[in-house]
């Protein structure tokens, strides 16, 4: 991987090919990002470079973190993370990323976290089938029999209702529909996991097609 930028996701619409096709689009705030630290093999053992992203109160950032930023020359950012980058001589501390390092008709691969559905039944989380709903059938929308009756236990692995949702999920080789350099805009074909206003990671494509 040789680039990637943190964006968030400000929601889905279309787009109109020169051919009069509709595209289905997700359009993702990507950037501005600056670069806070780089590590090279010789100091880390990696190359990667560490991004920050986002505007928050200073005064909500703890002593250690401030100290981070500081020692970098970078305001402080609400989200922090790090590309492990087959290069880093191009970056330097303080380095402005945008939207901008990515080109129309690029494949990308793009990393957020699901939305949250709280405790949920079989129905909603696995798409099991329900039972009849009438005719005094009084087995609707329960899991039914785990079918354990000698060992007595249910087996790891069982589908069974919990928690949903909040798991990390990344989509490939998406393809860059629009790119807006001015406003840190890129509209990308397909839907991307995430609620609207949820963090998400664009790298390039590991799996071009």
């Amino acid at each position: 991987m040789n680039k990637a930028i943190l964006g968030t996701k400000v929601g889905m619409t279309q787009v109109f090919t020169e051919a009069g096709v509709a595209v289905p689009v997700t359009v993702i705030e990507a950037g501005p990002c600056v670069v806070v630290q780089k590590k090279t093999i010789e100091n880390d053992g990696y190359n990667a470079i560490q991004v920050g992203f986002g505007e928050k109160r200073e005064n909500l950032f703890n002593k250690p973190l401030k100290g981070h930023f500081e020692k970098a020359g970078v305001k402080p950012k609400r989200y922090l993370r790090e590309f492990r980058l087959d290069d880093v001589a191009t970056y330097e501390v303080g380095q402005e990323i945008k939207a901008d390092i990515f080109a129309t008709g690029e494949k990308v691969d793009v990393v957020g976290t699901t939305k949250g559905r709280g405790f949920s039944g079989g129905i909603k989380r696995h798409g099991f089938h329900r039972g009849p709903m009438a005719h005094g059938s009084k087995y609707h929308r329960r899991p039914g029999s785990l079918a354990a009756k000698g060992p007595a236990r249910v087996f790891k692995g069982r589908k069974l209702p919990g928690h949903y949702g909040v798991e990390r999920v990344t989509i490939q080789n998406l393809e860059v529909v629009r790119v807006d350099a001015e406003r840190n805009v890129l509209a990308i074909k397909g839907a991307v996991p995430g609620p609207r206003g949820g963090l998400v990671i664009i790298k390039e494509s590991v799996k071009t097609r």
